[in-house]
């Protein structure tokens, strides 16, 4: 074990960390919003929005994050898309968990209790407005913490990006073993710095679900 490496090199790691975390914020805002959008669509009335959800869902699910990433950045430019390896892959990982958070989004919002919905309906209230008085703030709480589990996931996923010179946690560690030939060391600490990372938000996100769970 190389210690003084690990001590010499630890400053870019930080740095490549801080590009994690952007990409993680910036990825799990994308991935809610295209989550929420997904749930309202595969919960629509209208049977062309249900089979858009589900075609979505589908399709982000069914294939591996890291294709979605190469089509994006590789084949993008083919049809005209033009994306620096940042937002490509913020983009493509921004979607692909979305399909995840539709299903958690969903399943959430299913699983309160349908007889307050009549009774919300039958006291005059709208579908609207059952849905965002009675229904939401329920589901809110029951969505928290497999929203959370899903983003960590994201986090372990920024990865990805690595193979299209997105310089974070990943990417920093391969290009130090080229120059260094040590691969225990270099991966050992981003390992570290993905842990730590992982467990500041798994503790926030156990504050929120007790935080929740009081009110």
């Amino acid at each position: 074990m190389d210690i003084d490496l690990i001590l010499r090199v630890y400053p870019f790691f930080l740095e490549a960390a801080l590009v994690t975390l952007e990409l993680a914020l910036l990825t799990t805002i994308l991935g809610l919003t295209c989550g929420s959008l997904g749930a309202a669509a595969r919960m629509s009335r209208s049977r062309i929005l249900r089979l858009i959800g589900a075609t979505y869902v589908s399709i982000f699910r069914g294939t591996p994050a890291l294709i979605q990433v190469f089509i994006l950045y590789f084949g993008g430019p083919q049809v005209g898309i033009q994306l620096d390896s940042f937002a490509a892959g913020t983009i493509a990982l921004g979607v692909n968990i979305g399909a995840y958070m539709t299903e958690t989004i969903r399943g959430a919002i299913q699983s309160v209790d349908k007889g307050q919905t009549e009774a919300a309906r039958t006291l005059g209230m709208s579908r609207w407005e059952t849905m965002r008085k009675v229904v939401l703030p329920q589901a809110m709480r029951m969505m928290i913490r497999p929203l959370g589990v899903n983003i960590n996931a994201l986090i372990k996923g920024t990865a990805l990006v690595a193979p299209i010179s997105v310089i974070e946690l990943t990417y920093t560690a391969q290009r130090f073993i080229g120059s260094t030939y040590k691969p225990f060391e270099m991966f050992l600490l981003a390992g570290l710095i993905y842990m730590a990372i992982i467990y500041v938000t798994g503790q926030g996100i156990a504050w929120l679900d007790r935080k929740a769970r009081i009110t």
